[in-house]
């Protein structure tokens, strides 16, 4: 019983023992879809352009940090090898080997053996390797050697079967995969026989290193040649090198071998401590099989892999810690320890620890920060804190979810940030004594304090909060600041001490508080600094990172400057968590969680300050040279190359025709669009993390648009003319139509006015007529007016006399009746004055005329007028004017006086005229 409880402890802890990865330099994976090439990498070297050459089967790669390059050979063939000589890039391929070189942003071949009869048409040879000895070059196939001195070719035949060939120092050694290792004697071969252990064996690779020979047998591991003694390599790999079958091996400076494998990947071995890495498939590589080692000028490694390309940083500041498995989960919090590191991830908390990662027992959850005092770690988790020491792990407090943990400005004392307000921690060596500040029941994310008495606490979601409280930690006075200062958007505040200054990051603006006011008030050289930062977090007094606009850099203030080196993109990628940021200083490095790990970064690393920059610009595949001229409306890719391809990548800007913003060279490729014609300047910047210095400047000029084209503007000049010369045309043949028209026109008016002169004419003519017979009509109504009120009073009169006759017989009352009735029968002076009136409205038009002709006129000369315009007789007028007939002649004549009429002139008829 007791032995299965043992048993059942033992499969308990050992249940939390699992397979992670350890902490590597970075790898940087390039697949078929980045070069768009073949599967396998025979062989891979860098040009003096700084630029990585590749043999990808039927393909030769180029790659110079910015942009992949993919090139053929003439007839097609699989190339197998790649070496580099000066400004030639040497490649070898089936019966064929020759040399690139590059003109105009392209490479060019050139073939070596074509035409020069080097291959036995019956052997289907392929140059295997190439390399330089005494100044010349060799081309290696398994059935022998061509040497090439720059003019001739010369072929060594091998008598045996070859693995390779190695140029060790002076000598040249053939490996035979039967015989064992020959040297190559003046075109002789010469066996080796004190290395006859290596006899049925392929060799892979012959390296020296400090005075001894190493050779990697493809199945039985690692051989060391020293003073003449032969012998296995003592060190525990080579046991584990017998079964992963050696493909490739090198010495790299900085006392490391590199080996590389056929199915366990690469194997970085430091021949300081004898401890050694092994990357592969299951933490980082894309493929186990190694072909081929390249290393470039920053001492880092280029894997030519069965399928694909790996770029290893081996020599980079930056390492990091990967978990592929998923097992490890998003790490929230790391810290170092004496023997490895703690993680606080969303799965728990984990120990890494000679090489092991295993999760701590009872820590399952979410684990949000580790935090050092002393020498104990304080773990903020969700179920409360804990504390590890010495290989122990505790509960410290039940309080839940310890979000941060800050140290006080004036004191010893930590403050602690949970989903339920803020602990204060007093006593570092007894962090059970500890203190709930009271009236804050709110899930605080970070908090500071740099004055007795006084905490900032912001709110996981929104809000700053200022804390009072007195000597016995009783809480005074809780303050939203944000609301008292009339800040709107207050979500997610960062709280940042720097210099014992309390610093609030609120909407990627920065605030710190006025005491005397009691608001926040903008920081100036913050604001101006550090414009659209989203995140930070301290690393030391004189250190921080930030992140903006997705980009980590690493800030070092200094009095008032802050020096920027910005991280490379690349190493953090689509792996930063976001709001939850934290940095572990441990010693000269610091450590950065992510999404899947965590990367290692050195206190001191910094951008490369010097650097060779390059400019090569595109347009449709074409290269464009500077101050030459391209097309109109083209697309302008401009690939600004540094030939670095690591850590200490340049942190390049530009600016185009001297505008006042330095732009991000992103990728190392500028792409331009829409330019107006005219010259353009596109000038390159060295960000150092302080000032910007002027590296590199490329100008193009734009050609003006081809309807603007010299050609364009001669027929715009003659088409205007003709539509100048065809409008001349036309307005004068419609100035001549118009004319016509004009004439026509006049004509036809001068018809129509004379047809409405006459139709005119004959209208005032029958007017006059009209108004002459309306006169007549009018005369004649006067006259019939008053020769009718005359036979009326005579009718009367006579009536009233015969009356008188018929019945009076007394002649004397006769008479006297007879005169009465005449009385009677007269016209009475009212009868009178009404007739003249009526005579005077009927002839009024009359007698205005008359009036204004002749204003001399008395009224009764008017009178005669109008009886006379009446057509009335001289006896008919005398008894109307109460004059006599002679009286009315002699009236006549006086009137013809006043109208100064002549004696032939008849006075009615000119009266009727008036």
């Amino acid at each position: 019983m007791k032995a299965r409880s043992i048993l059942i402890i033992l499969l308990y802890f050992f249940s939390f023992q699992l397979y992670s990865q350890e902490l590597l330099p970075f790898v940087e994976n390039y697949s078929k879809s980045n070069y768009q090439g073949d599967n396998q990498i025979w062989s891979v070297a860098q040009g003096n352009d700084n630029a990585m050459y590749f043999a990808n089967n039927y393909y030769f790669l180029r790659y110079d940090g910015v942009k992949w390059e993919k090139y053929s050979l003439p007839n097609k063939t699989i190339i197998r090898s790649v070496m580099v000589d000066g400004d030639r890039i040497y490649t070898g391929s089936y019966k064929e080997f020759g040399y690139w070189f590059r003109k105009q942003g392209k490479m060019h071949y050139v073939s070596i053996s074509k035409n020069k009869k080097v291959f036995d048409e019956n052997n289907n040879e392929e140059i295997w390797k190439i390399f330089k000895f005494n100044s010349k070059i060799y081309f290696q196939s398994f059935n022998g050697l061509f040497l090439y001195d720059g003019k001739v070719i010369k072929e060594n035949k091998f008598d045996f079967l070859v693995s390779y060939c190695f140029p060790v120092g002076n000598e040249l050694f053939v490996a035979s995969v039967e015989k064992g290792i020959y040297k190559m004697k003046n075109s002789k071969f010469e066996k080796i026989e004190e290395w006859s252990v290596l006899e049925n064996n392929v060799i892979h690779a012959i390296e020296k290193y400090q005075n001894k020979t190493y050779f990697f047998t493809k199945k039985n591991g690692v051989y060391v040649a020293e003073n003449g003694n032969l012998s296995a390599w003592n060190s525990p790999l080579n046991a584990i090198l017998k079964a992963a079958n050696i493909n490739v091996a090198k010495f790299i400076r900085n006392k490391k071998l590199i080996i590389g494998t056929a199915n366990k990947g690469v194997y970085i071995f430091d021949l300081n401590s004898g401890s050694y890495k092994n990357i592969n498939r299951n933490n980082v590589l894309m493929n186990n099989s190694i072909l081929s080692i390249g290393q470039d000028k920053e001492n880092d490694l280029w894997l030519g892999l069965d399928n694909g390309i790996a770029h290893i940083e081996v020599n980079s500041p930056i390492s990091i810690f990967y978990d592929n498995s998923g097992i490890l989960g998003s790490v929230y919090s790391v810290a170092s320890t004496a023997k490895g590191y703690l993680m606080a991830s969303n799965h728990g908390v984990f120990k890494y620890e000679d090489k092991l990662l295993s999760l701590i027992p009872n820590t399952q959850g979410q684990a949000w920060n580790i935090s050092k005092i002393n020498n104990k770690y304080l773990i903020g988790h969700n179920e409360g804190t804990f504390v590890y020491e010495n290989g122990l792990f505790y509960k410290l407090s039940t309080i839940n979810g310890g979000w941060n943990l800050a140290r006080s400005s004036i004191n010893n004392s930590y403050l602690q940030a949970t989903y339920s307000g803020v602990i204060i921690y007093n006593d570092n060596n007894d962090l059970n004594q500890k203190i709930v500040i009271k009236g804050i029941l709110k899930p605080i994310k970070y908090v500071a304090q740099n004055r007795k008495n006084e905490i900032w606490a912001a709110d996981n979601n929104r809000g700053l909060y200022r804390i009072l409280y007195n000597d016995a930690y009783e809480t005074t006075d809780i303050k939203n600041v944000t609301q008292q200062s009339k800040i709107g958007n207050d979500f997610g505040v960062k709280i940042f001490e720097f210099r014992n200054e309390i610093l609030f990051l609120i909407n990627k603006s920065w605030y710190t508080y006025n005491s005397i006011t009691n608001h926040l008030e903008a920081n100036e050289l913050f604001n101006t600094n550090f414009k659209n930062v989203s995140n930070i977090v301290s690393i030391d007094e004189n250190h921080f990172l930030i992140l903006q606009e997705g980009l980590l850099y690493h800030i070092y203030a200094y009095d008032n400057k802050f020096i920027r080196t910005i991280i490379q993109e690349k190493y953090y990628k689509g792996k930063i968590i976001n709001d939850n940021l934290k940095v572990f200083k441990n010693k000269d490095n610091y450590l950065l969680n992510l999404d899947d790990g965590f990367i290692s970064l050195q206190l001191k690393y910094a951008n490369k300050k010097e650097s060779n920059i390059s400019v090569e610009a595109f347009v449709n595949d074409g290269l464009v040279e500077n101050k030459s001229k391209i097309p109109y409306n083209s697309e302008v890719r401009i690939y600004v190359i540094s030939g670095v391809f690591g850590a200490t990548r340049p942190n390049l800007f530009y600016k185009i025709n001297g505008t006042k913003e330095f732009i991000p060279v992103n990728e190392g490729l500028i792409v331009l669009n829409n330019l107006n014609s005219g010259s353009n300047e596109i000038t390159i910047y060295l960000h150092d993390g302080l000032n910007y210095d002027t590296i590199s400047n490329f100008q193009f000029i734009v050609a003006k648009p081809w309807y603007f084209s010299f050609w364009m503007i001669l027929l715009y000049l003659f088409v205007i003319g003709v539509i100048l010369y065809l409008y001349y045309k036309w307005n004068k043949m419609r100035y001549i139509q118009k004319l016509e028209l004009r004439e026509e026109e006049l004509k036809h008016q001068k018809k129509i006015l004379e047809m409405e002169l006459k139709a005119e004419n004959e209208l005032n003519i029958q007017e006059y007529e009209k108004h002459i017979l309306e006169l007549e009509l009018q005369s004649k109504s006067s006259e019939v007016a008053g020769k009718s009120l005359s036979i009326a009073k005579q009718s009367e009169m006579i009536e009233n006399i015969q009356g008188i006759l018929d019945t009076e017989t007394d002649f004397n009352k006769l008479k006297s009746e007879i005169k009465k009735a005449i009385k009677i029968n007269a016209v009475n002076k009212h009868e009178w004055e009404t007739f003249e009136t009526n005579l005077n409205q009927i002839h009024n038009e009359f007698i205005i005329n008359l009036t204004k002709k002749y204003p001399n006129l008395t009224s009764k000369d008017i009178k005669l007028c109008i009886y006379l315009k009446m057509n009335l007789s001289s006896k008919e007028i005398a008894p109307m004017m109460n004059i006599s007939f002679r009286g009315v002649e002699l009236h006549r004549y006086r009137l013809r006086k006043k109208l100064n009429l002549v004696q032939d002139e008849n006075l009615s008829k000119f009266l009727l005229t008036v």
